[in-house]
């Protein structure tokens, strides 16, 4: 299973195993707060492309396209592999910075993830 949840949302016990997907740590929120069991900044959408989208809604399915384009970059398979192993073992929780909880790349991740777990 796997779920998507703010940074700045309280940890829960039904979380399961809970990493950090943004390049950036989240403004304002300690290590021992956030309670990560892992930190994976590589599997985030790339400096120019996080830049470029700033979460404006008009570019998101643009954003989309080109984060899952980034995610099947050959150096990328590891650590997707490593997220589908997580939540294939138990509960996975993507934990996000983004205000937009629509719009943002844990949605995508989640996505690319359950559609890797099916196929």
């Amino acid at each position: 299973m796997i779920k998507i949840k703010r940074a700045y949302e309280p940890p829960s016990p039904d979380d399961g195993t809970r990493v950090l997907i943004d390049r950036l740590w989240p403004r304002g929120v300690s290590k021992e707060k956030l309670q990560l069991d892992l930190r994976m900044p590589e599997v985030a959408p790339s400096n120019e492309l996080r830049r470029w989208f700033h979460h404006e809604e008009p570019r998101w399915e643009e954003f989309r396209e080109r984060y899952e384009a980034e995610l099947k970059e050959p150096e990328r398979q590891a650590d997707l592999d490593q997220l589908n192993r997580i939540a294939r073992d138990g509960v996975l929780t993507l934990v996000y910075s983004a205000r937009d909880e629509r719009h943002n790349q844990a949605v995508v991740l989640k996505e690319v993830l359950e559609a890797r777990s099916t196929s």
